[in-house]
């Protein structure tokens, strides 16, 4: 009868495995806060690519109408037809936007045409109480 050998049995030992959990602690350590912090630079991004997209409207409202909308006219002239004075002449059927919709954290867009010189913006993530510092308009 012959003998073979039985092949040594093959796995991690306890340290091993020790080793690796601490490994993985450190990491997630290290990019969990890194990581979480994305969901707040997203929602900047969104609220700077809205304010673009209203401010190209709103050159456009201005080369059909030659005027920007008044402040109390705001982003609502782009969607429906102003009924109050300037009322635009060439006024595109259909509107400059589909609708105006919210910023990132739920708050409408501010607009202000101060004769001629316009400001969009959101107050961003602290809201209309907020800091100044943290709004997000077509100045910055």
């Amino acid at each position: 009868m012959l003998l073979v050998a039985q092949p040594k049995a093959k796995g991690f030992t306890l340290i091993e495995i020790m080793v690796v959990v601490v490994i993985l602690g450190i990491l997630a350590a290290i990019l969990v806060p890194k990581i979480m912090d994305r969901p707040e630079q997203a929602r900047v991004v969104k609220a700077k690519q809205d304010i673009l997209a209203i401010e190209n409207a709103l050159n456009l409202y201005k080369l059909d109408n030659a005027v920007y909308p008044t402040t109390d006219q705001g982003l609502k002239a782009l969607v429906e037809k102003p009924n109050s004075d300037p009322i635009p002449q060439n006024w595109q059927d259909g509107g400059y936007l589909k609708q105006v919709s919210q910023d990132p954290w739920g708050n409408s867009y501010q607009y202000v045409n101060d004769d001629g010189n316009i400001k969009i913006f959101s107050y961003g993530p602290n809201g209309p109480g907020g800091n100044t510092k943290d709004e997000i308009g077509n100045w910055n």
